[in-house]
């Protein structure tokens, strides 16, 4: 049986594994993410056992990323905010030491390419996976195709309506403060409200806010790409009672603008946790090498 590689490059966590999907995982490994020198060769190290039987690996990487095949930094992870990482050439570097063919693509997009393989998205040919959680970003497909132009989507640093009376923080986004991210991220949470989001109770005014922010993204999201679906994953979504939350929001807000059952009549359906829950990543990593070795 022909194997692949999956690499869930996060910020904060690498997890490696080889299989051929949800119920064939042969090995895996996670380990925390620090300096590229010290990443990289862990990732290395632990395919290359694997290296004459796997017919490819997938990346679902933090971004910013170049996924673009013809550009001189195919593979880089480029202008992160994560210290140490920014012109990283990620690809480059496994290419070099084990000499299969690999996939690259954002973390986000990975995970929404599993959910369609084998959760949430199956049969649909357009929907959004949105991760809420140290950072925020988005994967979008698009009649059957995952979504790139001159680079990939970064749904997490669209500008939304900020009432400073309502919420005067500044946001933590190093480039661009009160963004999505800068406003609704997991240490958007903590830093407003001095308390970790998990331990924040359900009554707190946080999910109100957060919830807010969430609608208004999800509105503009749909507005632009009309998906089929909103899958929204990452730690921040641990807490469920964000869901009715969004989906009330969501849909007073849209105000009946788009008359579509699954909005009207199926929001319970539209806007819906991941199948795969916190494996959507390196699921969809495997689903990433599936794709890169079948062309």
């Amino acid at each position: 049986m022909t194997l692949y590689g999956g690499i869930e490059a996060g910020g904060t966590k690498f997890v490696c594994a080889v299989g051929t999907g949800p119920e064939d995982i042969r090995d895996e490994i996670r380990f925390a993410t620090s300096t590229p020198e010290e990443t990289i060769p862990r990732a290395i190290a632990f395919f290359r056992p694997y290296a004459a039987e796997l017919a490819a690996i997938g990346i679902g990487s933090f971004g910013p990323i170049d996924p673009r095949l013809a550009s001189t930094t195919f593979g880089y992870i480029t202008t992160t905010p994560k210290p140490g990482w920014a012109q990283t050439d990620f690809v480059g570097a496994l290419q070099a030491a084990l000499d299969v063919p690999i996939g690259f693509d954002t973390d986000v997009n990975a995970a929404a390419l599993g959910e369609h393989r084998w959760g949430a998205a199956q049969g649909l040919e357009t929907f959004i996976y949105l991760t809420i959680g140290t950072g925020i970003g988005g994967g979008a497909m698009v009649e059957g195709n995952l979504l790139h132009g001159v680079m990939h989507p970064e749904m997490g640093h669209i500008r939304l309506p900020h009432d400073r009376v309502q919420d005067p923080f500044e946001g933590t986004c190093p480039f661009h403060g009160d963004c999505l991210e800068g406003l609704a991220s997991g240490p958007a949470l903590e830093s407003r409200w001095g308390v970790r989001a998990e331990n924040l109770p359900n009554a707190h005014p946080a999910w109100e806010l957060e919830s807010s922010y969430l609608a208004d993204a999800i509105i503009n999201f749909t507005l632009a790409l009309a998906p089929q679906r909103v899958i929204l994953g990452g730690g921040v979504m641990q807490q469920t009672h964000l869901f009715p939350l969004i989906r009330e929001k969501v849909q007073r807000r849209l105000n009946n603008y788009l008359a579509v059952t699954e909005i009207t009549e199926q929001i319970e359906r539209f806007i819906v946790p991941p199948a795969l829950g916190n494996r959507a990543g390196i699921f969809g990593a495997l689903a990433l090498a599936q794709q890169t070795f079948h062309g």
